[in-house]
């Protein structure tokens, strides 16, 4: 096999620059859907059914259905009613938020539900309202038991913003597909995407593993 270094160092800016985009979408994406999963996810817990179902329906849908499936909506249909035409970038952005948000609601509600009813029941009698008691009491306690599904979302995120090549994002993988339009080679492209991927992931998890020491 006649592995061509010199390929990869020449196609080098526009992967990293491919990877800086894979960052920044999955950036954005992961603070949108936490955003929105929040909401979604104590919607879920509500006991007016007004909220609850809509918020399941939400939830079941976008963890029912492909990624794939969902970045083609988005991109094709969504964004040009409103926009009045594709968009590679904010399609990709939109629909990674909302597929993370569905995840992130069933993070932020098991998160929730896994603190002692007790501690809700005490702030109550302190005369602490719904929202002072999840903001003060019930929210910071969930957060440091959500670091490890939190972070493992994101990594999810960026592996799976690879999909948005299919919509001309330009991307990690955008410029690995164009690598191998190119030069027709397979290894060279995908090996040195696989490798990138792998060090955005090892590190994110490193330091993911660091934060859930420290607290």
């Amino acid at each position: 096999m006649d592995f061509r270094f010199d390929i990869i160092i020449d196609y080098l800016p526009l992967l990293l620059k491919g990877t800086l985009w894979t960052i920044g979408i999955s950036i954005l994406s992961i603070l949108f859907g936490s955003v929105l999963g929040l909401a979604v996810g104590l919607g879920k817990m509500s006991s007016r059914g007004y909220l609850t179902w809509p918020c399941s329906i939400y939830v079941n849908f976008f963890r029912g259905t492909p990624l794939l499936v969902q970045i083609l909506l988005v991109h094709f249909g969504v964004v040009p009613l409103f926009l009045g035409e594709t968009n590679a970038i904010v399609a990709s952005i939109t629909a990674l938020s909302l597929n993370s948000a569905a995840y992130m609601a069933e993070i932020f509600r098991a998160g929730i539900q896994s603190i002692d009813k007790g501690q809700t029941e005490a702030a109550y009698s302190l005369g602490m309202t719904h929202v002072q008691t999840m903001k003060s009491v019930i929210l910071p306690q969930a957060m440091k038991r959500m670091i490890p599904p939190f972070g493992n979302e994101f990594i999810v995120l960026i592996k799976d913003s690879s999909l948005f090549a299919i919509i001309a994002a330009p991307e990690l993988m955008y410029w690995s597909n164009a690598m191998r339009s190119q030069y027709f080679k397979v290894w060279e492209p995908y090996l040195t995407a696989a490798l990138i991927y792998f060090i955005l992931t090892y590190s994110l998890s490193k330091l993911l593993g660091y934060l859930e020491r420290r607290m």
